[in-house]
């Protein structure tokens, strides 16, 4: 709170109450020693006007490059201002889990059409309102496969996002399942032979990317029939959902579960978070997947109103029969989502072949460079490795022209060494791709 609305009179009668003589008595089980009377490097108490001239002059400490060539599950695209404006409303920014359906239809509504539009993009029949992130999304996804199946080994592809499958192995070993890797070929994509060789009727869920870490994009359909083959099902994932808007749905191509990250829809990268979990899947998984859905329905009056429906949450009335431990959602990014699809609409697409127009175009410049070669040769969005003769030295020298650099892939994958994940979106101009092989060469 900005301001304690309790008087030193009312303090005093709520110490009667509870026959305590002073608010350090509540304190009386902390040893003296370990009391803070002032933080560390916290100056005391100051005016407003103090405080935010204090503020201010720190925050001026960041640096805020203008050209960011990074990607790698963060991404940074432009954000309308109509988003901002909409979730900066005190009743959405102030809204959390709409219970009460007869005061909350407003973000009902949202979360509906969120639900809705997700739907649309993957090729699903429902998507939840929502989980944590995207590493999340796959990890339940994988969990309830392994679950619903009875089967104990999850297949997944080692292009998958490294943090994603970190997130996975932890869930995994928490549930008693075991993880197999898949590796990936010249092409930069799943080798389809290891993976059938892989199959058995063991395996709960193949688990893929597309695009991929190294931004190539998979190709589902023959990943799904092999799945489906042995009994098992297909989760594809995505870091940046703005792919969406021109490749095929990997839920059209067979994939029984769609998760992926949102915060490229209306979410800023901000130091890390808050991020957006998109899950979406077949509708003969309705009462299995976790999280919360919206339904549409009408009041006695027959007017259309909006409610929670078919909540799997341990809070509720499944308790230990849950089949997740999710137990918020992420109302706010999700709003922010939707306002920005409904937004663009249609014109997603258009973004999207914009940022494969820009991500080609700066990657044959660097191709342009001495020693520079491409390192796999399946179709990508927004992001490519290039092998380079120093990539530290390539990074040292675009941080030095106040830009954030391409993302060294030999740190989660040891082969590529001198290897650069690079990424373009739409907020690169000409310009800025012209100077960055300018800086390097």
């Amino acid at each position: 709170m900005d301001y304690c609305p309790h008087t030193p009179q009312d303090i005093h009668q709520m110490q009667a109450v509870i026959g305590a003589g002073s608010i350090e008595e509540l304190f009386a089980d902390i040893p003296q020693k370990f009391r803070i009377r002032q933080m560390p490097g916290i100056p005391a108490s100051l005016s407003e006007q103090e405080t935010l001239g204090l503020m201010q002059a720190i925050a001026a400490k960041n640096r805020m490059p203008r050209v960011t060539l990074t990607g790698a599950g963060a991404y940074v695209h432009y954000i309308p201002a109509v988003v901002g404006h909409i979730i900066g409303r005190a009743e959405f920014y102030t809204a959390y889990t709409p219970y009460q359906a007869e005061i909350s239809q407003g973000i009902l509504q949202a979360i509906y059409e969120y639900q809705t539009m997700i739907a649309h993009l993957t090729g699903t029949e429902i998507a939840n309102a929502s989980m944590y992130d995207g590493a999340s999304a796959m990890a339940e996804a994988a969990v309830l496969c392994a679950k619903m199946s009875n089967r104990s080994r999850i297949v997944v592809a080692r292009s998958v996002h490294p943090q994603y499958r970190q997130v996975l192995q932890t869930y995994s070993w928490a549930n008693g399942y075991t993880i197999t890797e898949m590796p990936y070929t010249a092409t930069g994509q799943l080798d389809l032979a290891a993976l059938q060789n892989a199959l058995d009727d063991s395996v709960a869920a193949v688990v893929v990317q597309s695009p991929n870490f190294f931004g190539c994009i998979e190709e589902i359909t023959p990943i799904a029939d092999a799945a489906h083959k042995n009994g098992a099902l297909l989760i594809a994932g995505f870091t940046d959902g703005t792919s969406l808007g021109v490749l095929k749905p990997a839920g059209a191509s067979g994939a029984d579960f769609v998760v992926g990250e949102g915060q490229s829809f209306g979410n800023p990268v901000n130091y890390g978070g808050p991020y957006l979990g998109i899950f979406a899947a077949r509708e003969k998984f309705l009462r299995r997947i976790p999280g919360r859905l919206a339904g549409a329905t009408v009041d006695k009056n027959g007017r259309r109103g909006f409610v929670l429906t078919l909540q799997t949450r341990e809070q509720h009335i499944r308790r230990e029969k849950a089949t997740s431990n999710i137990c918020s959602n992420e109302a706010l990014c999700a709003l922010a989502a939707g306002v920005y699809l409904a937004a663009l609409g249609k014109n997603l697409g258009k973004l999207a072949a914009l940022n494969i127009y820009k991500t080609q175009y700066l990657k044959n410049n660097l191709l342009k460079l001495a020693g520079w070669k491409e390192v796999f040769s399946a179709p990508v969005y927004n992001e490519f490795a290039l092998r380079c003769p120093d990539a530290q030295a390539v990074n040292e020298k675009l941080k030095a022209a106040g830009m954030i650099g391409a993302y060294d892939l030999q740190k989660d994958y040891p082969a590529l060494e001198n290897t650069l994940l690079f990424c373009a979106t739409e907020m690169l101009s000409k310009d800025d791709m012209d100077r960055v092989a300018e800086i390097i060469s």
